[in-house]
């Protein structure tokens, strides 16, 4: 385990800090997006009292930790060692109720990015407009104008306008919070171009309409082709996925119940009324490829299987070298530890 004054860690596990006032639907996102919790069963979720912190390690590439912050942290608290924690993030999520005065709430964004930007410039700042199910849409819209508006010139007036924030419009009642999640853990992929690109490759030579690679546990999706992103296919294809698991769990295991719902045999085909066809192919343990095909495309089946199995081994060859990267830097971390002098000024003795 890296601890967190070590140079390699934010390269091997990035961290993504949750952020927000009590209240404000930080605890009840992560178990919803995490831990799979019906989000009515979050009402009754207790407020956080302490900093909570879990691993993510569903494949080579979601791999982080998520650290959820209590609303009531004190930054001026000399027990707040802000800049270790600062030091080795790599995202900051600052939920804000939109049913609720924000005003405090952008008050305590204010804080909380100046000084995790003067520890960590290259942190991703993120904001989750947050329970906006109970707006209509142009109160939506509105909100999302007005906070966004605020923000920025409270950077400007500290003279920070090279601070970029991102913001989202979430809700646990729908998709929202997942598709902004997977843009969140896109930017924490050094692999991304890499994993477009053979996207666009697949598509473009199987007459694919559109695809989409899956984190199958969190239903996260890692990476897309270059086409845009459609709401409506998106919740299609996480509705998909629902499907091909709880069907796996029923029918999929074995008579003594041993086995996984989703190993190297999963494949799922749906026909929708509009002459399109979405197809589900397992990719590695934890990621899928979820595709949108026209009819007429799809009774080349065939050609679209042996671009899929030459895509599923470019990944394959993508995660081997991720992973030599990865034992790389441990070496050199370990060799730059063992290089550090003693407290009495002799230098180590190689393990």
């Amino acid at each position: 385990v890296l601890d967190f004054n070590d140079p390699f860690s934010t390269e091997v596990k990035p961290r993504i800090l949750l952020m927000g006032l009590r209240r404000s639907g930080k605890s009840s996102i992560q178990k919803v997006v995490f831990h799979k919790m019906s989000p009515n069963e979050t009402l009754f979720l207790e407020s956080t009292n302490k900093i909570c912190r879990e691993d993510v390690s569903n494949s080579s590439f979601v791999n982080f930790q998520i650290w959820d912050f209590p609303g009531q942290i004190d930054f001026f608290d000399p027990t707040f060692d802000y800049e270790m924690i600062f030091r080795g993030t790599g995202a900051l999520i600052f939920v804000i109720d939109s049913q609720d005065d924000y005003m405090e709430a952008l008050a305590r964004l204010h804080l909380t990015v100046t000084r995790a930007y003067k520890v960590n410039p290259d942190i991703n700042f993120e904001i989750f407009i947050h329970k906006v199910d109970g707006l209509s849409d142009d109160h939506k819209i509105e909100t999302q104008r007005d906070i966004h508006q605020r923000a920025n010139d409270d950077l400007a007036d500290a003279g920070l306008e090279k601070i970029h924030l991102s913001f989202y419009l979430t809700s646990i009642y729908d998709h929202s919070i997942f598709e902004a999640f997977s843009k969140v853990v896109q930017k924490l992929i050094p692999q991304l171009p890499t994993l477009e690109n053979l996207l666009n490759i697949f598509i473009s030579n199987s007459g694919i309409e559109k695809a989409f690679l899956f984190d199958v546990v969190s239903k996260i999706y890692i990476a897309t082709d270059s086409t845009p992103v459609d709401m409506q296919t998106y919740e299609l294809c996480c509705d998909m996925i629902d499907v091909v698991i709880d069907i796996s769990c029923i029918y999929g295991l074995k008579d003594d119940g041993t086995g996984t719902p989703y190993d190297k045999e999963s494949m799922a085909i749906i026909k929708l009324n509009n002459t399109t066809v979405l197809y589900l192919k397992e990719v590695t343990k934890f990621l899928a490829l979820v595709c949108f095909v026209r009819e007429e495309s799809f009774e080349r089946k065939g050609l679209i299987d042996y671009n899929f199995h030459c895509f599923r081994k470019a990944i394959q060859e993508v995660f081997e070298v991720r992973m030599k990267v990865v034992r790389s830097r441990k070496h050199q971390n370990h060799v730059q530890k063992n290089k550090r002098p003693t407290p009495n000024g002799t230098p180590r003795m190689p393990l």
